[in-house]
């Protein structure tokens, strides 16, 4: 398997950031996650953060950007990662979010910040039909440059009588955004109604 044919060249990065150190990052997002699937099976949307954090981890590790030193603002603002050297209030261009989704296109975010985000599209694969000793597999990963304009607001349903998740962003046409945006793309997965599978339907 060359998983450099995987890899888009063509791609925009933010300044700095190179396809070895993403490929990295897979490595260590899919090594790393395969001690937690439990976590997936018990809260779904809380793997899903995890595997966004690990990201934020792995490139904090392997390249250029680093986890921001505000813990306020890595954890609950933005950006998760800046450009080494950019000082403690970077422009958007040297901002860097870590998103993870095992959605195809959907990207959702807290805030409506201009900036970098990179998008790990993972999906859980117990039976390791597509890598034995990996049961989480990143299928493709996303970089894009994200303007405020982009994103849509998406009004809380939450209230005192129900439940509900707090307001969100979520992105205008993200398929459209997001197309060519891909770095990153298993060649060994397809989309079938919406879901990544493997080539081979098991």
């Amino acid at each position: 398997m060359d998983r450099d044919e995987w890899f888009d060249l063509s791609v925009p990065l933010p300044p700095g950031l190179t396809v070895s150190a993403i490929r990295r990052a897979v490595d260590y997002i899919e090594r790393e996650l395969s001690e937690l699937v439990d976590i997936y099976h018990e809260q779904m949307n809380v793997f899903s953060a995890i595997v966004g954090i690990y990201g934020t981890k792995a490139l904090d590790s392997v390249s250029n950007y680093e986890k921001h030193r505000n813990v306020d603002t890595a954890q609950q603002r933005f950006p998760d990662l800046i450009r080494r050297g950019s000082g403690p209030d970077p422009s958007p261009d040297d901002s860097l979010e870590s998103k993870a989704s095992k959605r195809p296109w959907a990207v959702q975010s807290h805030y409506n910040h201009p900036g970098w985000y990179i998008i790990w599209r993972y999906l859980v694969d117990s039976t390791e039909s597509l890598e034995a000793g990996k049961p989480v597999i990143v299928w493709r990963v996303d970089i894009a440059f994200v303007e405020e304009s982009d994103w849509k607001y998406e009004s809380s349903r939450a209230g005192p009588e129900q439940g509900g998740r707090t307001h969100t962003f979520g992105l205008h046409r993200p398929a459209t955004k997001l197309r060519g945006k891909a770095v990153y793309k298993r060649g060994d997965v397809v989309l079938s109604g919406g879901k990544p599978i493997p080539v081979n339907g098991d």
